[in-house]
């Protein structure tokens, strides 16, 4: 049984003035809040956990009642990294698949997916990713896929989607309060450990009010 953890501490600077009276999380695309979008994507047995910063008592509210553990990060937030194990007495021993909460999909759900790629003895991190053209966000790493499926950086490969399966094994023993999941990635690639998978449908980056149009005209053409 895997377990979920969906990121949504994040200040949300980029998607302003969206941001300034609540969290990203709760910028509807749609009609429905993106943290909705999110768990729609992931939901299934298991623990799942929603960490929270900016304007944390709305999206404490708007989970209440459900099976969702809200976590506030107060008063620093920890990133990636630092959030997951901050998350780790929540969400077991296992693996854990993974979430951004800004974006939106179409076709087959991340999680089902991820999990049908899922092989733990030889991986340790397996990434969703989108082809480049279909990548909203324009800055960050590009992944290209050996033909087994294992990662390596290419300036023109595939966008990482922020969504993925990771053993969080690594994130024990790491002394920093602060970090990113990215370096536990890297440190997987160096030992053939990191794998990605294509999604198959559409995904829209909503991390600035532009992207909500494209996102819900993505969504509408599904619809």
């Amino acid at each position: 049984m895997i377990a979920c953890m969906v990121f949504a501490a994040g200040r949300g600077t980029r998607m302003r003035p969206l941001t300034d009276d609540r969290p990203k999380a709760m910028v509807e695309v749609a009609g429905r809040p993106l943290i909705d979008h999110a768990l729609e994507q992931v939901a299934g047995p298991g623990p799942t956990v929603v960490n929270t910063h900016h304007f944390a008592e709305q999206l404490e509210r708007h989970l209440a009642g459900t099976d969702v553990t809200v976590l506030r990060e107060t008063p620093t937030l920890l990133e990636t990294g630092g959030g997951l194990r901050n998350a780790l007495p929540h969400l077991g021993d296992g693996p854990v698949l993974t979430m951004n909460g800004d974006a939106c999909w179409t076709g087959p759900r991340a999680r089902d997916t991820l999990e049908a790629a899922w092989q733990p003895e030889r991986m340790d991190g397996l990434l969703l990713l989108v082809p480049q053209p279909q990548g909203a966000i324009q800055a960050g790493v590009r992944f290209a896929l050996d033909a087994e499926g294992r990662l390596r950086v290419a300036p023109d490969g595939y966008v990482n989607t922020g969504a993925g399966i990771v053993k969080p094994d690594g994130l024990r023993d790491d002394p920093r309060e602060v970090f990113s999941l990215r370096d536990l990635w890297f440190d997987m690639m160096d030992r053939g450990r990191l794998f990605g998978v294509v999604h198959t449908g559409g995904w829209a980056d909503v991390g600035t009010p532009g992207g909500i149009a494209e996102a819900e005209a993505m969504l509408q053409a599904e619809g």
